[in-house]
């Protein structure tokens, strides 16, 4: 891998986290491994790839990675990133098992369970609706239509049998919901035609950055 990643056939490599049974509570604290998982899982579900530990910080950059990669964040949230980076450019990535063991005697992790869990899952979902914003909005779209028609049903049953609409406010809030889903809908098509062409964009000039080996 490392002979790979130097000649420039992968971009980063991930150290996959392994403990051995009987050091597995000293090495993770209580739901962290049950948090990487979830959090692993929801990045590989929303953006692809087949990374097993996204969180770790075991990694290893080519020189395109780094000069690629616009480092936005100030905290644990920088290993989504780097994941999210790699998957968007498609650059090609691999993992490496390695050996992980509880912390020295004496010395304190700075990962907070519960902020810094909610400080990750809030980044997957602000990087969901900036790089697949059609699929963010459509989602709205349908929530919203679908309110408006659940809203809507028994009122086109009553006008069909009676001529009458005799709840007006909720007849407003079926139609607000519906033009609300539609603008949601538009919102998400404008906004994935921008993501493109900046995905675009990001590609060629990442491209354009020779390896080790080209210089």
């Amino acid at each position: 891998l490392v002979d790979k990643l130097i000649d420039g056939r992968l971009d980063m490599v991930v150290g996959c986290r392994a403990t051995a049974e009987q050091e597995r509570d000293a090495a993770y604290r209580a739901g962290h491994q049950f948090g990487n998982k979830l959090l692993t899982h929801s990045v590989v579900q929303l953006f692809g790839g087949g990374f097993t530990d996204m969180l770790s910080g075991y990694r290893v950059f080519s020189r395109r990675f780094v000069k690629s990669f616009p480092a936005l964040s100030g905290g644990f949230e920088i290993e989504t990133e780097l994941t999210v980076h790699a998957l968007q450019l498609r650059m090609p990535c691999a993992e490496a098992t390695t050996t992980y063991r509880g912390r020295p005697d004496g010395s304190v992790s700075k990962l907070n369970t519960y902020r810094d869990g909610i400080r990750i899952l809030w980044t997957i979902f602000k990087l969901f609706k900036a790089e697949k914003p059609l699929v963010f909005f459509l989602v709205g779209f349908v929530l919203c239509v679908v309110a408006a028609l659940i809203l809507a049903a028994p009122l086109a049953l009553t006008y069909i049998q009676t001529g009458l609409v005799p709840r007006l406010p909720t007849a407003i809030l079926s139609s607000g919901l519906a033009l609300l889903g539609f603008l949601s809908l538009a919102c998400g098509l404008i906004l994935d035609t921008v993501t493109r062409g900046r995905i675009e964009t990001k590609r060629l000039a990442y491209l354009q950055i020779p390896s080790i080996r080209a210089e």
